[in-house]
């Protein structure tokens, strides 16, 4: 097993990674730079060392020099760029540290997208349709080409980066120019922007299957998760299991999972994606070589700590249980929290919490580098925070969540729990009658719950009077009357 492991990453995952090392006896040391130092990971680590930009976090020849210099056994990338670089991966393995993660060979495999889905296709599975092959910036007449050839909706993807910010839906050919200078400007990707086609699928589901496998062969799957409640392609609200499939067509993806997982003979952890259509079709669409941002919904219903599982695996252990050892309970539903303002265009954030308090109770989890005091920087993303909630079912995890949102206390920044809180009172969620395009749709028409209206306009009332200094015990109390008065009519 590893001594000393470097954190090659910050945020909720670098938290979550310094916990597991502490609890294997591992000595983690964290990265930070100046806006970064006041995060929970650089309190809790062993050891620290501070890097001069955010541009560190990407130099994976900087990563490698640093990492031999303090002596570390291993570089636990988390997940973002560094996770899924192969090039990175080797230079790991050349300078005698460990990547914790996938080889570099599947790494190489699962992260060209085109060859990836060509060989599965090849192999018999479904998969999405796309397009020959990737393209730069100066080929936009082959785009075009390829796009009319493909049929419209279509979706603009980046050829290295997946679904995400640099996604884009083209549902005609006059939108192809936009759409492609769009997904390069966002396309996390070093070679030259390089975008590629994929047929849209619609209305379709984004599941992740959970897999993970050892070197010496052993594979087994962790359940599903659906993450198909999203805006600006990035997932907002999460759930595992689906409640899109019956438990035949559940069991039959599984299987199809693990037989892809094996065809790039898949080791450590990562999710097979899929597109599941209404109808229960469902079509291989990549692999995220990688641990991903919504891993606890698995960790709380599979009760194995998938971390300290991606060191294990890494250090050369075999897996530690077999697929019959896995019993998944319950329901869990994951809500992710932006410091971003819904009510501008999702603008980010950034600044000082000065107030935090997190949601506590039975079967709630919550993943975050922030506390009262702490700086939301202005340089990453605006993911702060992660609340989970399970239950024995459905609907009793989704009340724990709409209790956790409730509680959730952020002042200094505005955040979207707003949003969350619309979204999970929302007929369509309540009900499992979602998919990708659903907040394109009005999901949220119904709006706020009374509750959360009276509560927002006796806030609003309170910050009148504070701000044109007409604040007296008087008038507070005469408030305070009537707010609960409104609370015994309505019932509350």
């Amino acid at each position: 097993m590893f001594n000393k492991v470097l954190i090659a990453n910050r945020g909720e995952i670098a938290v979550r990674a310094v916990r597991a090392c502490r609890e294997m006896g591992i000595t983690a040391v964290a990265l930070y730079d100046p806006s970064d130092i006041s995060s929970l990971h650089v309190r809790l680590a062993d050891e620290c060392v501070r890097v001069e930009s955010p541009a560190f976090f990407m130099d994976d020849q900087a990563m490698v020099k640093l990492a031999r210099e303090r002596g570390v056994d291993a570089i636990y990338p988390g997940y973002g760029f560094l996770s899924e670089a192969a090039g990175f991966a080797q230079a790991c393995l050349d300078a005698g540290i460990a990547f914790i993660g996938p080889p570099p060979e599947v790494l190489q495999q699962t992260r060209d997208k085109l060859a990836a889905l060509t060989r599965a296709r090849e192999a018999g599975f479904l998969t999405v349709q796309s397009s020959p092959e990737a393209y730069g910036r100066d080929q936009m007449a082959e785009l075009q080409q390829a796009a009319d050839q493909l049929g419209y909706p279509l979706v603009v993807k980046s050829y290295r980066g997946g679904r995400g910010r640099g996604s884009r839906l083209i549902s005609s050919p006059d939108k192809v120019t936009q759409a492609m200078r769009q997904g390069q400007q966002t396309a996390a990707d070093s070679e030259n922007g390089r975008i590629y086609l994929e047929r849209a699928i619609i209305p379709a589901h984004q599941i992740s299957v959970q897999v993970m496998g050892d070197r010496f062969g052993n594979l087994v799957c962790l359940g599903e998760r659906e993450g198909s409640i999203m805006y600006h392609n990035q997932k907002v609200i999460e759930e595992s299991p689906t409640p899109c499939l019956m438990p035949d067509e559940r069991a039959r993806l599984w299987q199809t999972a693990v037989a892809i997982a094996r065809l790039f003979h898949y080791q450590n952890v990562g999710s097979v994606e899929f597109l599941v259509t209404d109808a229960g079709e469902f079509y291989f669409s990549e692999i995220k070589a990688r641990i991903q941002v919504e891993h606890p919904l698995t960790e709380m219903r599979a009760g194995i700590d998938l971390v300290r599982e991606q060191i294990r695996l890494a250090a050369g252990e075999s897996l530690s249980f077999r697929q019959e050892d896995v019993n998944l309970r319950g329901w869990a539903v994951l809500a992710r929290i932006y410091a971003e303002d819904p009510q501008r265009h999702f603008l980010p954030s950034p600044g000082r919490l000065a107030r935090l308090r997190v949601p506590t109770g039975p079967d709630i989890r919550v993943d975050t580098y922030a506390y009262s005091g702490c700086q939301v920087p202005a340089a990453y993303a605006p993911l702060f925070a992660k609340l989970t909630a399970w239950g024995p079912d459905r609907a009793s995890s989704i009340a724990r969540l709409r209790q956790g949102l409730a509680d959730f206390a952020v002042a200094g920044i505005p955040t979207n729990i707003p949003l969350l809180q619309q979204i999970v009172q929302a007929e369509g969620f309540v009900y499992g009658r979602y998919h990708t395009g659903s907040l394109k749709e009005p999901l949220l028409e119904n709006g706020a719950a009374a509750p959360h209206l009276r509560d927002l306009a006796v806030i609003a009332a309170i910050t009148y009077i504070r701000r044109h200094q007409q604040f007296e015990p008087a008038a507070l109390e005469r408030l305070a009357t009537g707010w609960h008065r409104e609370s015994r009519r309505i019932g509350n």
